[in-house]
């Protein structure tokens, strides 16, 4: 069914692109649907791809989760994971409808919030990071801040520092650094989400662990005020 205005509430979608599979969920839907993404996908593809696995669904605006920063309503850089073109793509007259794009780590922070002052840590194939304080969603880089001997956050809590470290000293750093983080930016609770958020076998002081789908639920809290 080709996508339509509602007279009624607003019916959106929500696309989280990732760097593994892009996830998709439409008002009133309750199972997510996804197609696989990787390094030659453009956002011309996407676009394709979303529209064919959708076409049953009814939509009139659409949020997306782009893995990168955002500025402006545009990516500021092209993903590490995905092909090119991403930077310039216009992504509402590509789909013919109103879009907003946000990074996907702020989306799940949007997701996660339960008030008060949350730091959101994303620990999947990098590192995504955001902070929400009563209300209102600040968008951070924290990733690529130099944490210790001369590497930063993401090179010890990304999948990269998974691997080197192995499991145990791993899981050692992000209770560190949630500790550090949480004091240093006063925040009241830290959401743990991302993939590799599963491997911890007990949260650090402070902590609660995030769910997939509340990419989702901050998307079409994207569009609420």
């Amino acid at each position: 069914m080709k996508p339509r205005p509602s007279a009624k509430s607003p019916k959106i979608l929500v696309i989280d692109v990732g760097g593994t599979n892009v996830k998709m969920l439409a008002s009133g839907q309750k199972e997510p649907r996804r197609f696989p993404s990787g390094p030659t996908m453009t956002p011309g593809s996407m676009v394709k791809q979303v529209k064919e696995a959708t076409k049953d669904w009814e939509y009139d605006r659409l949020s997306i989760g782009y893995p990168g920063p955002i500025i402006n309503g545009r990516p500021l850089r092209e993903p590490h994971n995905l092909g090119t073109g991403w930077m310039a793509f216009n992504f509402s007259k590509a789909f013919g409808l109103p879009v907003k794009i946000i990074n996907d780590a702020s989306m799940q922070a949007l997701g996660s919030y339960e008030g008060g002052h949350m730091l959101f840590l994303g620990l999947g194939t990098g590192l995504g990071s955001a902070m929400i304080v009563d209300g209102f969603l600040q968008p951070m880089e924290l990733a690529h801040l130099l944490y210790k001997k001369g590497k930063t956050y993401e090179d010890y809590l990304g999948l990269r520092g998974l691997e080197r470290l192995g499991k145990k000293k791993w899981r050692r750093h992000v209770a560190k650094v949630v500790e550090l983080l949480k004091a240093a930016l006063d925040a009241d609770y830290v959401v743990l989400g991302g993939g590799n958020s599963k491997k911890l076998d007990t949260l650090p002081a402070g902590a609660r662990l995030g769910k997939n789908e509340n990419a989702f639920v901050g998307g079409f809290r994207l569009w609420k005020e």
